[in-house]
């Protein structure tokens, strides 16, 4: 039997354009990691996957050692924790997915399923930025754009409700989002959204960063895309500050990688649009695109039994 010294954890977050996933020590260290395109044959395809990362990653803890005793794994939409069900991610194209039955029976290992924001939330909350924050928010800006609702240190979920600031409708007569609905926050201040719109008026195709590249760059077209983006994420988070005014706003999510070139704008704009309302600190994510994943290994490590102490 493997010692409490050797044990660890694999953490899987499965995003809309790719899956990050890594072994987790008890210290919440990622000790191997690994990322591959999300595979596009639907959950069967992911369990798969799973199934492969687990096996490569399970070679690479016993290299050191280790002895996975668990695997969390972490999705964008609407997840039934308790019942291990994914209820609906649009992005992947899921409705009624019962993932962790499926990840259990390719793997072998007893899988925690979560929420890829509000674990990132967790792990900023543990590892990263808000480390010892009151109430806070954690909002990921990549494939989606979600909330973690930070309450006590822990994330509130309202059963797999709570937290999609990303479906705030900006322009009820805009671009259908992937929810079913029109002109959410997500179709126009996501990574996918900022390269769209940038695409549309420039028809050159480029990602995100590319776009935030050329707008520091003084490119006119890409600085009014950014200002947009700037803009409605401005409108949502306006509206929450003044509902539960937060102390703390974390940005996470691939497009935080941007830096100040997106908190200044944000800080400034958010400032004045709340007038009388207290302003929350704004600070970038300290984990990056591997606060998911992290979240996976904490929730995976929680249901081993144990806290990661860093």
């Amino acid at each position: 039997m493997a010692s409490d010294r050797s044990g660890c954890v694999i953490a899987v977050d499965v995003g809309g354009t790719a899956v990050k996933a890594a072994v987790v020590d008890r210290h919440g260290t990622a000790i191997a990691r690994l990322s591959v395109p999300t595979s596009r044959d639907g959950a069967d395809g992911v369990v798969e996957q799973l199934g492969l990362i687990a096996d490569e990653l399970t070679h690479a803890a016993h290299a050191r050692l280790m002895t996975p005793v668990g695997l969390g794994v972490v999705v964008p939409g609407r997840i039934d924790e308790a019942a291990g069900v994914v209820a609906l991610a649009g992005n992947l194209g899921w409705r009624d997915v019962p993932l962790r039955a499926l990840a259990e029976k390719r793997t072998g290992l007893p899988v925690t399923l979560g929420h890829d924001v509000r674990a990132g939330g967790l792990a900023e909350f543990t590892l990263g930025s808000s480390r010892g924050a009151g109430d806070h928010l954690f909002l990921a800006i990549g494939t989606g754009v979600a909330g973690a609702i930070m309450l006590g240190g822990e994330p509130y979920d309202r059963g797999g409700y709570a937290g999609e600031i990303g479906h705030v409708v900006i322009e009820p007569d805009g671009v259908e989002c992937g929810c079913g609905g029109r002109g959410c926050l997500e179709t126009m201040a996501s990574a996918g959204a900022i390269a769209r719109r940038y695409a549309e008026r420039s028809g050159a195709p480029v990602t995100a960063a590319e776009v935030a590249a050329r707008a520091a760059a003084g490119e006119a077209t890409a600085a009014a895309v950014w200002h947009e983006a700037v803009d409605v994420l401005v409108i949502a988070l306006a509206g929450y500050a003044f509902a539960l005014a937060p102390e703390l706003i974390v940005i996470g999510g691939g497009l935080a990688g941007a830096g100040e070139q997106l908190l200044a704008p944000l800080r400034d704009r958010l400032a004045d649009r709340l007038g009388f309302q207290r302003m929350p600190t704004v600070v970038g994510a300290e984990l990056g695109e591997l606060a998911g994943c992290l979240g996976a290994g904490l929730l995976a490590w929680r249901a081993a039994g144990r806290e990661v102490r860093p």
